[in-house]
């Protein structure tokens, strides 16, 4: 008898891994915005603050070609963090035209703590899932997208 859920699929759909995917980006996608909006945050200040951390400073420019963000929206991002202290932005000394963004200390607390909110989204997103598949399931989404491109 076929599943009487009224959200099932057909079965056509859910042997679709493309289908698959882009089901499991919703909830993804909702948990980490309301999670993450839930404490004055939103993604691309994880994903601004991690790539600074990481890489250390840079302009505006390489920002956005490094996380994905489109310039618009890496200008208005970096506006809230420079108004909440948690990254500075100033002129770079080889192109007055352009700015540098830094992460300050208070930025790297507040990585840390929009890390803890994201491992709790991990948790309640990956709970029907073991540790060795949550493992194998973070392995296979990262080699199809490094097959197609990161951005």
């Amino acid at each position: 008898m076929a599943d009487s859920h009224p959200h099932a699929a057909p079965a056509r759909l859910r042997s679709l891994p493309s289908w698959l995917l882009t089901q499991a980006s919703l909830p993804a996608h909702r948990l980490v915005a309301d999670n993450l909006a839930a404490v004055g945050a939103r993604g691309y200040h994880y994903r601004l603050l991690a790539t600074l951390t990481e890489f250390g400073p840079e302009s505006q420019a390489n920002l956005g070609r490094r996380t994905g963000i489109h310039l618009s929206d890496i200008v208005a991002a970096v506006n809230e963090l420079a108004e909440a202290g948690f990254v500075d932005r100033s002129p770079d000394p080889a192109d007055r035209r352009r700015n540098v963004i830094t992460v300050t200390a208070s930025g790297r607390t507040r990585l840390d703590e929009l890390e803890t909110v994201l491992g709790q989204v991990q948790e309640k997103l990956l709970a029907p899932l073991n540790d060795q598949e949550r493992e194998q399931l973070v392995s296979l989404l990262a080699k199809v997208l490094d097959h197609h491109g990161r951005p």
